[in-house]
């Protein structure tokens, strides 16, 4: 018999780093697309009120949390087995898995808007096309930080590149929008601006991508340009990594690779996003298709989920 159930999507939840009953039942359609983990009985599987009836539902949470016991066992355990089976697993302290379950259960639903937005802090792997003719058809690879500040929505981004002349540092504030995520970064002891109109961040935001907008800083005259840019999350950024122009055709896998994130079916994935960051504009207008970014945040998500912990 099924038992402990809303503990254990919190356990769960609070492994996965998920906020949200969104993002929850995203990690389930990550394994299997018609999984039968909705949101509409979600809420009640969270309050206790109910349980998952359907067996392929629990089948699904054993393939999200990579457990080699089977779905029967997540669904008949005790709260103690499972919280240390699952804690093992990922390489998680129990007491501090508990922890954070405890505090993602005192937050209300009112703060989920500031649970996602807490969940762009961090550190990616910048890649866009050069805009300098002196690098034309190159990459760029920066680093970019995202810190949280005080507040729901208070956010500071930082631009690390090496470039010929020595260390580029940008920075700005970052203002997460219903309908887009925007920054306005400002060259540290120049003048150099760019502006970043990115899609709306989802949980667990292991991707971004849009456009930025600015002017090339070496450059014998001043062009407006713009590019389309994706920042790829990264769980540890090497400190002494060399952040700038990249040698021609390299393979953004094997970068990633060499950042720590080695993805499954490394030339799929080279052909993907390179084809995401060289498409042009169509009658004149540069709009990025939503399902083309949603293909790309599908595979990072995938990659972040899998090896969440």
């Amino acid at each position: 018999m099924a038992q402990h159930i809303a503990q254990k999507l919190r356990l769960t939840s609070a492994l996965l780093g998920t906020v949200t009953r969104k993002d929850l039942a995203a990690a389930f359609r990550s394994v299997n697309a018609r999984t039968a983990f909705d949101l509409g009985r979600a809420d009640k599987w969270l309050q206790g009120r109910a349980q998952p009836r359907e067996q392929s539902v629990y089948d699904d949470w054993a393939k999200v949390l990579r457990l080699e016991q089977p779905g029967a066992w997540i669904a008949e355990s005790d709260l103690p087995s499972f919280a240390a089976a699952i804690a093992a697993r990922h390489g998680i302290d129990a007491a501090e898995l508990e922890r954070r379950a405890r505090a993602q259960s005192a937050a209300s639903p009112g703060h989920d808007d500031k649970g996602i937005g807490l969940a762009l802090a961090g550190t990616y792997a910048w890649y866009s096309h050069a805009w300098s003719p002196y690098y034309r058809g190159q990459l760029i690879r920066g680093r970019l930080a995202i810190e949280a500040g005080p507040g729901a929505h208070a956010f500071n981004a930082i631009y690390r590149e090496t470039s010929p002349t020595g260390q580029l540092q940008f920075s700005g504030p970052v203002t997460p929008a219903k309908r887009s995520l925007y920054l306005h970064l400002k060259e540290v002891g120049g003048e150099a601006q760019s502006f970043l109109c990115l899609f709306p961040h989802t949980q667990p935001v292991s991707v971004l991508g849009g456009y930025m907008v600015g002017t090339a800083i070496f450059a014998p005259e001043a062009q407006p340009s713009l590019t389309r840019i994706l920042l790829v999350r990264l769980r540890d950024a090497p400190a002494a990594e060399q952040w700038g122009p990249l040698p021609p055709g390299i393979s953004i896998a094997a970068d990633l690779a060499s950042l720590g994130i080695v993805m499954e079916h490394p030339e799929a994935v080279d052909r993907q996003l390179g084809h995401f960051l060289s498409a042009d504009g169509d009658g004149g207008v540069n709009q990025i298709p939503p399902s083309e970014f949603r293909a790309i945040v599908n595979v990072f998500d995938r990659h972040w989920l899998q090896h969440a912990g």
